[in-house]
């Protein structure tokens, strides 16, 4: 494909997004986006607050699972999702697309990120983890950052019944947030985030998967260098190899194969 055709394409896909500058990667929308726009779309979306939106914190594992799961595609490809690159394999694809991606928007060091330069600015509120974490989190980020808490919740290992998600809802509603961070793994988060998102009145949703446990230190992180270098999956490979052996072996194979056959034009995904 001719580089004025790769522009038309992405003006269209841009057009489709409504937010955001963006590609494909087997059928998923992915935005090119760094983490100082996100922050500024945040904000924009917080002082406007006439309309809602959630961030999908996304990587080859997001992008696998929607591969097989049309629902959770679904959800990522909607246009009130922000789907932003957590994960060296997107950004090394948006560069081949012609976009100037320096870094990764790594969930973790955004949600720190947009903390600290906006201070006691908005409210939050934190949802997931398990039990303690959200509060633990919170009395962290007060401290560092002097972030306002509207509140936490730590919600069960199983999907909610119907009550208590109308509690849930409730909770959330009465805390009147600005922003809520979702602290659960994918997909469920980005489930969490797409069911809930008309009825809590919150105007950003965010899906920052296992970033709770490593700002309060209770899962170490990678070493910046291998999170920089697309080796953040071998450090947790390691680290939790019964848990994410076939994420990582299984589903990481796959998703080269599937992105090699479609960079080749060999096979097509929509």
């Amino acid at each position: 494909m001719r580089r004025s055709e790769r522009r038309v394409r992405r003006i269209t896909l841009t057009e489709a997004a409504g937010t955001a500058p963006g590609f494909r990667v087997l059928g998923v929308r992915v935005h090119a986006v760094q983490i100082p726009d996100v922050i500024a779309q945040v904000e924009r979306w917080i002082l406007e607050r006439g309309s809602r939106h959630y961030i999908a914190v996304t990587g080859m594992h997001g992008v696998s699972e929607a591969l097989h799961d049309a629902s959770l595609k679904g959800i990522l490809n909607a246009p009130e999702c922000l789907v932003v690159p957590d994960g060296m394999p997107l950004v090394w694809l948006g560069r081949r697309n012609g976009y100037p991606m320096a870094r990764r928007v790594y969930g973790p060091e955004f949600m720190e990120s947009f903390l600290r330069q906006t201070g006691s600015r908005y409210r939050h509120y934190f949802y997931g983890g398990a039990p303690g974490v959200a509060d633990r989190l919170s009395e962290v980020m007060s401290l560092r950052f002097d972030t306002r808490v509207a509140g936490t919740y730590c919600p069960p290992f199983r999907h909610l019944n119907q009550e208590e998600r109308k509690e849930v809802v409730s909770q959330v509603r009465d805390a009147a947030p600005d922003i809520l961070w979702v602290g659960l793994s994918t997909p469920k988060q980005e489930r969490w985030m797409s069911e809930n998102l008309a009825c809590l009145n919150v105007p950003v949703l965010v899906g920052v998967g296992a970033a709770f446990d490593f700002h309060i230190g209770r899962v170490r992180q990678a070493p910046a260098w291998m999170r920089e270098n697309g080796l953040e999956w071998l450090f947790r490979l390691l680290t939790e190899p019964r848990r994410l052996w076939r994420r990582y072996l299984v589903n990481g194979s796959q998703f080269a194969w599937n992105v090699s056959l479609e960079l080749l034009n060999l096979k097509r995904f929509t």
